[in-house]
């Protein structure tokens, strides 16, 4: 694979990555719900899902998903639903306990954090869809790195351009909590504004065609 192809994607991955989209959205709302690491942790789970379609456009499993359209249909619903309950869970949230100060984010909620954006992102059928229509501008036909390694390579520079953005959104939004969550009455509408984005991201991907 040429160096020259590879430096070329590399700067259309941080073009796509820096327009703010979905998984962007997603990971400032956990950064302003519960802080600085949560909105990093989620960056981290949404590249762990860009691997997973990476691995799967490599080995044509994307190609057999857009094939059957009622297997992208049943993505969608799940993402739809699995939106909408982080939406209600974090409008029930509890907030910050009175007197404190900070997020109290223990050890099992960023887990949490880590593998409902493993699963938001999986959940994304237009994932699927940009992965078959964005990564073969970049392979070269015939040469000396096999397709499959060719994907798995463009999809780790994806990863890694991705991962420096998302990460970098996630930390300030949290610091940005954490500096207003000491405030009285802040914290609630932190999880209101969090539970807006989640609920927003719902009916998108409700009322958006993943074939377009």
């Amino acid at each position: 694979m040429d160096l020259a192809v590879l430096v070329t994607f590399a700067g259309a991955a941080a073009i796509i990555s820096i327009v703010p989209g979905p998984d962007m959205f997603y990971i400032m709302a956990n950064g302003i719900a519960s802080g600085a690491r949560a909105g990093v942790v989620a960056a981290v789970g949404m590249s762990t899902g860009l691997a997973v379609h990476t691995t799967a456009a490599a080995l044509g499993l994307s190609a057999l998903l857009q094939a059957a359209p009622m297997m992208l249909e049943l993505v969608r619903i799940f993402g739809v639903v699995f939106l909408a309950y982080l939406a209600f869970d974090a409008l029930r949230s509890p907030g910050t306990d009175p007197g404190t100060t900070g997020h109290a984010v223990p050890a099992r909620s960023l887990r949490r954090v880590y593998g409902m954006a493993v699963l938001t992102n999986l959940a994304n059928p237009k994932v699927i869809l940009f992965f078959l229509a964005f990564f073969p501008q970049f392979v070269t036909p015939g040469s000396e790195w096999p397709v499959p390694v060719q994907f798995m390579v463009l999809g780790a520079v994806f990863i890694a351009v991705g991962l420096t953005v998302d990460g970098l959104a996630g930390f300030a939004s949290g610091r940005l909590s954490d500096m207003l969550v000491s405030r009285r009455g802040v914290r609630r509408w932190l999880d209101r504004v969090s539970a807006a984005v989640y609920a927003g991201l719902a009916v998108r991907l409700a009322v958006d065609d993943p074939a377009r």
